[in-house]
């Protein structure tokens, strides 16, 4: 697969000099198409900076930032912009609706930016609701909604254009249990079409959804495990403990064939 994320060498330094914070300390990290990656860390660890790095909300100190083919890790303000609009759908904790706009309405927003033509539009916003899940309730006002359903809303905003990344920042951090399941949910469903997703969260069962875990400390990643790999090993090392051998016979065979 090829990478959609790739950043090298990565710095984002506060007050530069004697007192400087380093709130991101060499940080190199791929991610490519498909992948379902969460970033954990504690508070101050650094997670929300390479957060707003990679949802291309601030720039680094130094370092490279590659995005889907391009470099943005030097552009301007404008062009940061395009590049959130284009390339990136955001899930945010606080889900971020627009409280006088019903749900659909929500979702068309950021296909107003893009330009796509009003039929389009109103095609592509019920789609991505029927996808969460809300196509009973395109017409309802976030008041008249539970915190799920709006986060709900939420994804389906960010899903419409089918922007290469979807960016969750702490996207279960406002709701109950059953619904973060039901979140978790739609977020795997997604990952599963197709959809790479990148969660940032501070919640090891959150990140635990996820297919590769990435920790960082300190402005430094700490770890860096792929889900799949794990359980292979995991698996190799339970079948050598159920295989029962007689060594004496094996090493008999091989001076035999010696």
């Amino acid at each position: 697969m090829e990478s959609l994320i790739s950043v090298r060498d990565m710095y984002k330094i506060y007050n530069p000099g004697e007192n400087e914070v380093r709130a991101l300390d060499g940080v190199s990290l791929n991610i490519s198409e498909g992948e379902f990656v969460a970033i954990v860390g504690h508070s101050g660890s650094g997670k929300s900076t390479l957060m707003n790095m990679l949802g291309c909300l601030d720039v680094p100190t130094s370092g490279t930032y590659i995005l889907n083919g391009r470099d943005v890790s030097c552009m301007t303000d404008d062009e940061l912009s395009e590049v959130r609009n284009l390339d990136i759908g955001f899930i945010f904790q606080g889900f971020n609706l627009i409280p006088n706009l019903n749900a659909i309405e929500n979702v068309e927003l950021p296909l107003i930016y893009r330009n796509v033509e009003k039929s389009k539009r109103r095609e592509l916003a019920r789609a991505a609701l029927k996808k969460v899940g809300l196509e009973n309730r395109m017409k309802h006002k976030p008041s008249e909604m539970s915190g799920g359903q709006q986060q709900r809303v939420a994804i389906a905003r960010a899903i419409a254009a089918a922007p290469p990344l979807i960016l969750a920042d702490e996207p279960t951090g406002n709701l109950d249990s059953k619904s973060t399941k039901d979140i978790m949910a739609i977020l795997n469903e997604l990952n599963e079409q197709g959809n790479t997703i990148v969660l940032i969260t501070h919640d090891d069962g959150i990140a635990d959804n996820a297919k590769r875990v990435v920790r960082i400390m300190d402005g430094k990643i700490e770890s860096d495990t792929t889900k799949h790999l794990m359980n292979e090993a995991d698996l190799y090392e339970r079948d050598l403990d159920d295989v029962d051998v007689d060594f004496t016979e094996v090493t008999g065979v091989i001076n035999v064939v010696e």
